[in-house]
């Protein structure tokens, strides 16, 4: 199975979404994550642009298999809408594959029966109410008032009119079902980029919240959708998870057993996650760790 991780520059440096504690923290799980995803996963692929390129290869000098630099393609995208690179990552994938983000390392090898999957991902997300700030509501009623139509998956999953909707966290995703991945990976893309649907999300200027509607609520509502329906080339698709239940991602007993760490949201700017970090590098490789000091340096 291919490791893939995208990193599309424009957010980071316009510091869209969640930031890391200081510029050599980022550089520092830039190399833990790699360097131990590839003991289980030596098929590596990097998916930037080329300010991405020249940062974490040329200048940080990191190994991966493979490097692509397609994220060009978005170099006019609004950098509010960081998950873009992350669906250009999963949609450009011709062969199953486990995309990582740059916060997650894999101390052990992911179960078999997970990575056999069609599809799979980090845990169930699940939301209420359904008026949750930054959630679907506020997107459906945006272009509503424009006569816009959502992805027919969206509007069927959510016509169920359920008190809850779910997303599928994607700190890993991927499959063995590449043909479905790619559909819903595209049809992201096009959700946010094409031109038609600009006057509605311009109504909603703050988009760091609903990069997860169309990340990993369309993930869910795909799913969903073409399970079931009759004459979808993709009917009976399902998804397997690390984590079944959202909380056991939280649990050390939990987590230690699976070999697997995921610093969420604002545990990247913890100053005792990052003190970890830097104590862990020193002890994988000293010079790596003293590099991204005099790269981060140079940076700033």
């Amino acid at each position: 199975m291919r490791a893939v991780w995208s990193f599309w520059s424009k957010p980071f440096l316009a510091r869209q979404g969640r930031t890391w504690r200081s510029p050599e923290h980022h550089l520092l799980a830039w190399g833990l994550s790699l360097r131990l995803a590839r003991r289980h996963y030596p098929d590596t692929l990097l998916v930037t642009d080329k300010a991405g390129k020249a940062l974490l290869v040329d200048r940080l000098g990191l190994e991966f298999n493979d490097v692509s630099t397609d994220l060009e393609t978005l170099r006019d995208a609004d950098a509010g809408w960081w998950a873009l690179g992350k669906l250009f990552a999963y949609a450009m994938q011709d062969r199953p594959f486990l995309h990582l983000d740059t916060d997650v390392f894999l101390w052990k090898p992911l179960p078999t029966a997970l990575t056999d999957a069609q599809v799979f991902a980090q845990a169930p997300e699940f939301h209420p109410p359904l008026d949750l700030c930054s959630g679907p509501a506020e997107v459906e009623a945006a272009f509503a008032r424009h006569g816009l139509s959502l992805p027919v998956e969206w509007e069927w999953s959510r016509s169920r009119g359920e008190a809850v909707y779910r997303e599928e966290n994607c700190g890993i995703v991927g499959g063995q079902n590449v043909g479905f991945l790619h559909h819903y990976a595209e049809l992201g893309l096009r959700l946010v980029r094409d031109s038609a649907h600009a006057p509605a999300w311009d109504e909603l200027p703050d988009k760091d919240g609903y990069n997860m509607m169309v990340e990993q609520l369309l993930l869910a509502a795909c799913l969903d959708y073409h399970g079931l329906h009759p004459t979808s080339p993709w009917r009976g698709v399902h998804i397997r998870y690390l984590f079944p239940v959202w909380a056991d991602a939280f649990e050390p007993s939990r987590t230690a057993q699976a070999g697997f760490t995921h610093l969420l949201g604002c545990a990247k700017s913890d100053p005792v996650v990052a003190r970890r970090l830097e104590r862990r590098m020193q002890y994988e490789d000293r010079d790596f760790y003293r590099h991204c000091l005099r790269v981060a340096a140079s940076s700033g």
